[in-house]
């Protein structure tokens, strides 16, 4: 089994869900008393989050390629980034690492066209659904992609922010996000992409009418695979 890195911290409520997911993945696939070979690099998110709304997108990539380098040293054999806002680092952070990189849009893009669709909306927060680095790199995959109005992009994001990344859930925040998902689906959406690693904590696809891709379990299940492959 490969040795897999991973860098997470953003938020330790979808981490803790990654690390259930590969370790449950590698023993669904090997049996018995395996478990998955891995490192985990959990880094402090208050200052990353700060930088992040401040705009210091370089500030956020110093972090993470302090981090990145000391899980290659330690033996990594590839790098699975565990949120989606910061792949818009993604490219540099592997130039820093020298390690591949498991890109988490790829791996839903692979995904959906598995399934044959073409027209996906997007719940994330407001850095993923409104600049490129997310969106395009779907676009580029061939899928044309729906993002929720201002008022209900603000909304989303506070409440990852606010919420799932304290670990809290609230019904009424699960009600929200069901009418954005219903807006989506009217407007043409063939599924939804939970395109923030905390966004399963809150909806299940008993929320939606239309399948629901969770970003979480997807990059998840490319460890697994790089793992064992």
């Amino acid at each position: 089994m490969r040795m897999l890195g991973v860098l997470g911290g953003m938020s330790w409520t979808s981490t803790e869900s990654y690390y259930r997911m590969l370790n449950r993945g590698v023993a669904e696939r090997l049996g018995g008393l395996h478990s998955a070979r891995l490192l985990v690099h959990s880094v402090d998110f208050a200052p990353v989050a700060q930088a992040q709304h401040d705009g210091d997108w370089d500030a956020t990539l110093a972090t993470l390629a302090e981090a990145a380098r000391g899980l290659e040293a330690g033996g990594a054999e590839a790098l699975l980034l565990a949120t989606n806002t910061m792949h818009k680092v993604a490219g540099e952070l592997e130039q820093a690492c020298g390690i591949p990189l498991l890109h988490i849009a790829d791996a839903t893009a692979n995904a959906i066209a598995a399934d044959g669709l073409e027209r996906v909306g997007l719940l994330a927060t407001a850095f993923t659904m409104e600049q490129d680095f997310y969106t395009g790199r779907l676009e580029e995959r061939g899928l044309d992609v729906l993002v929720p109005d201002e008022r209900q992009r603000a909304e989303v994001h506070r409440i990852i922010y606010d919420e799932l990344c304290l670990d809290v859930v609230r019904d009424e925040s699960r009600e929200t996000y069901r009418e954005v998902i219903a807006a989506l689906v009217e407007r043409g959406a063939q599924a939804v992409v939970l395109g923030c690693t905390e966004i399963s904590l809150l909806v299940s696809d008993e929320d939606s009418t239309v399948p629901l891709y969770d970003t979480t379990a997807i990059h998840a299940a490319a460890g697994v695979d790089f793992m064992l492959s």
